[in-house]
Protein backbone atom coordinates (compact mmCIF):
# COMPACT_ATOMS: atom_id res chain seq x y z
CA UNK A 1 0.00 0.00 0.00
CA UNK A 2 2.80 2.25 0.55
CA UNK A 3 3.91 2.33 -3.31
CA UNK A 4 0.37 3.60 -4.18
CA UNK A 5 0.61 6.18 -1.55
CA UNK A 6 3.90 7.23 -2.96
CA UNK A 7 2.65 6.98 -6.03
CA UNK A 8 -0.27 9.19 -5.50
CA UNK A 9 1.89 12.35 -3.47
CA UNK A 10 3.79 12.16 -6.26
CA UNK A 11 1.19 13.05 -8.75
CA UNK A 12 -0.34 15.09 -5.69
CA UNK A 13 2.90 17.27 -6.30
CA UNK A 14 3.37 17.95 -9.75
CA UNK A 15 -0.43 18.58 -9.98
CA UNK A 16 -0.49 21.07 -6.70
CA UNK A 17 2.45 23.36 -8.09
CA UNK A 18 0.70 23.69 -11.21
CA UNK A 19 -2.83 24.64 -9.17
CA UNK A 20 -1.16 27.14 -6.74
CA UNK A 21 0.71 28.48 -9.31
CA UNK A 22 -1.62 29.21 -12.29
CA UNK A 23 -5.11 28.48 -10.77
CA UNK A 24 -5.38 30.48 -7.52
CA UNK A 25 -5.37 34.15 -8.14
CA UNK A 26 -4.92 35.13 -4.05
CA UNK A 27 -3.00 38.15 -3.86
CA UNK A 28 -1.95 36.76 -0.04
CA UNK A 29 -0.49 33.56 -2.08
CA UNK A 30 3.41 34.57 -3.10
CA UNK A 31 5.68 32.55 -4.63
CA UNK A 32 5.27 29.12 -2.93
CA UNK A 33 6.82 25.99 -3.82
CA UNK A 34 5.33 22.15 -3.33
CA UNK A 35 8.66 20.65 -2.10
CA UNK A 36 7.04 17.17 -1.01
CA UNK A 37 3.28 15.37 -0.20
CA UNK A 38 2.96 13.24 1.94
CA UNK A 39 -0.39 10.94 1.82
CA UNK A 40 -1.36 8.51 4.72
CA UNK A 41 -2.15 4.65 3.58
CA UNK A 42 -5.35 4.60 3.11
CA UNK A 43 -5.36 7.64 1.03
CA UNK A 44 -7.44 9.69 3.27
CA UNK A 45 -5.26 12.48 4.47
CA UNK A 46 -2.46 14.26 2.55
CA UNK A 47 0.23 16.76 4.11
CA UNK A 48 1.40 18.63 1.87
CA UNK A 49 4.80 20.22 2.28
CA UNK A 50 5.52 24.17 1.09
CA UNK A 51 8.37 26.58 1.00
CA UNK A 52 7.36 30.27 0.34
CA UNK A 53 9.81 33.25 -0.68
CA UNK A 54 9.70 36.18 1.55
CA UNK A 55 9.34 36.84 5.13
CA UNK A 56 7.61 35.52 8.38
CA UNK A 57 4.74 37.43 7.41
CA UNK A 58 4.04 36.76 4.22
CA UNK A 59 4.92 33.02 5.09
CA UNK A 60 1.44 33.31 7.75
CA UNK A 61 0.00 35.03 4.37
CA UNK A 62 0.17 32.39 2.55
CA UNK A 63 -1.03 29.60 4.88
CA UNK A 64 -3.76 31.65 5.44
CA UNK A 65 -4.57 32.21 1.30
CA UNK A 66 -3.79 28.53 0.94
CA UNK A 67 -6.58 27.18 4.11
CA UNK A 68 -8.86 29.55 2.35
CA UNK A 69 -8.51 27.96 -0.80
CA UNK A 70 -8.10 24.50 0.21
CA UNK A 71 -12.18 23.30 -0.71
CA UNK A 72 -10.70 25.31 -4.45
CA UNK A 73 -7.25 22.98 -4.63
CA UNK A 74 -9.29 19.58 -3.06
CA UNK A 75 -11.76 19.73 -5.94
CA UNK A 76 -9.01 20.57 -8.74
CA UNK A 77 -6.94 17.75 -7.41
CA UNK A 78 -10.40 15.22 -7.44
CA UNK A 79 -10.97 16.17 -11.20
CA UNK A 80 -7.34 15.44 -12.03
CA UNK A 81 -6.60 12.55 -10.22
CA UNK A 82 -9.41 9.86 -10.63
CA UNK A 83 -9.62 8.22 -6.99
CA UNK A 84 -13.11 7.14 -5.03
CA UNK A 85 -12.30 9.84 -2.38
CA UNK A 86 -9.99 12.79 -2.64
CA UNK A 87 -7.24 13.04 0.46
CA UNK A 88 -7.81 15.65 3.11
CA UNK A 89 -5.16 18.45 2.48
CA UNK A 90 -3.08 19.95 5.29
CA UNK A 91 -0.80 22.33 4.19
CA UNK A 92 2.77 23.13 6.78
CA UNK A 93 5.83 24.37 5.79
CA UNK A 94 8.73 22.89 5.02
CA UNK A 95 11.57 23.83 7.42
CA UNK A 96 14.14 21.47 6.10
CA UNK A 97 15.20 24.21 3.75
CA UNK A 98 15.77 26.64 6.43
CA UNK A 99 17.52 24.67 8.46
CA UNK A 100 19.84 23.43 5.91
CA UNK A 101 20.69 27.07 4.98
CA UNK A 102 21.23 27.91 8.72
CA UNK A 103 23.75 24.46 8.31
CA UNK A 104 25.69 26.15 5.37
CA UNK A 105 26.03 29.25 7.33
CA UNK A 106 27.44 27.62 10.18
CA UNK A 107 29.80 25.63 7.92
CA UNK A 108 30.89 29.10 6.27
CA UNK A 109 31.61 30.83 9.54
CA UNK A 110 33.56 28.01 11.06
CA UNK A 111 35.69 28.22 7.87
CA UNK A 112 36.29 31.68 7.63
CA UNK A 113 37.10 30.97 11.43
CA UNK A 114 39.56 28.62 10.62
CA UNK A 115 41.55 30.52 7.98
CA UNK A 116 41.82 33.59 9.48
CA UNK A 117 43.77 31.53 12.69
CA UNK A 118 46.05 30.17 9.78
CA UNK A 119 46.50 33.89 8.72
CA UNK A 120 47.28 34.88 12.08
CA UNK A 121 49.82 32.07 13.01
Amino acid sequence: MTLRSNRVGEQMKKELGEIIGRKIKDPRIGFVTVTDVQVTGDLQQATVYISVLGDEEQRENTLRGLAKAKGFIRSEIGQRIRLRKTPEILFEFDESISYGNRIETLLHKIQDEEQSKDKDE
